[in-house]
């Protein structure tokens, strides 16, 4: 991606990770932010955006969404998140079904969001590899951010009506549980041999993943919803040693204290669905406040398109509403999110060294009124709102 040099000056700015500067400026150079501050001094030459009487923030980040991979308006032909022709999906990946001129990008730009956490669906037990792209570009590639960046499995209702429908393992909550133990078990095994290989060693991608989530470089992306659900994630996660993040977890309050007490993050929502399954009956916007009151890190997730990604905002505004504190709101869609799946030296605030991801926003974001005006990626602008019309920049045109 073509990185660029501007100075987004005279706004409100909000690093996130630090306290906001009336009449700040960010200085953008070579794509990465240089300086953030009240009297950074513009060099010749870097061309400066006025932003008096907007807030300025960092793009938020979606951790855990479907971009490219469920696209919008495609039905069938769009639909490659779920490989649900094996339990055991460890070695497919996320990256390789992204389609960049999925609708839900532009909407991600309007909603202030720039980077998404792309994870395969949960229809399967272990659905794949996950990974950290922006938002704007012409092909996955370009767009990289991280690849991977966690695995993503599933417990619950899905893998189990997925492949009880098929009249094979997994039919039931067990059938889940021991799938995985399985494949974890195999793991270890297969870790054991190639460690004590004394020449060449047959490699099976799906055990080399399942090694990197054994030896801690992946966290393992646990889909979980009921508060049993998330306790057998508890149960294997001792077992097996690995980093775990607890996604969905709308029954979390009622184990808010575990979660706290073993540091598990949880990737918390969609908030703003139905009760339209079992699983879903105490889904409430009041759990992200339950949440962080007791002590536990949380990152808000729209599950696009289960929510439309540009509502991301929208639900963390939600949330403060009923009790969640407002810093930690904000903190909730970005260095929250960026945190958990290792890529704050990347995203998440305003600080030098990270990428220059910067949204102008109207004015306070948590404010339903506010909007998204201008969205820069890596210094570039992709996205204004111009005359009462969003503009997307085009991303195959790659000129200044």
């Amino acid at each position: 991606m073509l990185t660029m040099d501007v100075a987004i000056t005279g706004g409100y700015v909000v690093p996130v990770s630090g306290e906001p500067v009336e009449g700040g400026t960010v200085l953008i150079r070579d794509g990465r932010i240089a300086a953030v501050g009240a009297s950074v001094e513009v060099p010749d030459g870097v061309p400066t955006v006025d932003a008096t009487g907007s807030w300025v923030l960092p793009g938020f980040v979606e951790a855990h969404g479907h971009l490219g991979v469920h696209e919008e308006g495609e039905g069938w032909a769009g639909q490659d998140t779920n490989e649900m022709t094996d339990p055991n999906g460890a070695r497919l990946r996320a990256l390789d079904a992204i389609n960049p001129a999925d609708l839900g990008f532009a909407d991600a730009l309007s909603g202030g969001v720039t980077t998404a956490v792309i994870k395969p669906g949960s229809g399967n037990v272990i659905g794949g590899q996950t990974v950290a792209v922006k938002c704007w570009g012409r092909t996955a590639d370009e767009m990289l951010v991280r690849q991977p960046v966690s695995v993503k499995s599933a417990l619950g209702e899905n893998p189990k009506r997925v492949y009880g429908d098929q009249k094979k393992l997994p039919s039931t909550r067990q059938g889940v549980a021991a799938v995985i133990r399985d494949a974890f078990t195999a793991a270890q095994d297969y870790v054991a041999r190639r460690d004590a290989a004394d020449g060449p060693f047959q490699r099976d991608n799906t055990l080399e993943t399942l090694a990197k989530v054994l030896s801690g470089e992946l966290p393992w992306c646990q889909h979980c919803h009921r508060a049993d659900d998330i306790a057998t994630a508890l149960r294997l996660a001792d077992e097996f040693g690995y980093k775990l993040i607890v996604n969905h977890g709308t029954e979390g309050h009622l184990v808010a204290d575990l979660l706290a007490e073993r540091g598990i993050p949880v990737v918390i929502g969609p908030l703003f669905t139905t009760r339209s399954k079992v699983e879903l009956r105490q889904r409430s916007l009041r759990t992200p406040g339950v949440l962080a009151r007791a002590g536990v890190e949380i990152a808000i997730t729209t599950d696009h398109p289960v929510v439309p990604i540009n509502f991301l905002v929208h639900q963390a505004t939600l949330a403060v509403k009923e009790g969640l504190d407002r810093e930690t709101a904000l903190e909730s869609i970005t260095v929250n999110p960026a945190r958990m799946m290792g890529l704050n030296d990347r995203v998440g605030s305003l600080r030098p060294g990270l990428d220059g991801d910067v949204v102008i926003w109207s004015g306070d974001p948590l404010d339903v009124m506010s909007r998204a005006q201008r969205v820069f990626i890596q210094g570039r602008e992709v996205y204004a709102y111009t005359d009462g019309e969003p503009v997307v920049a085009n991303p195959y045109y790659t000129g200044s």
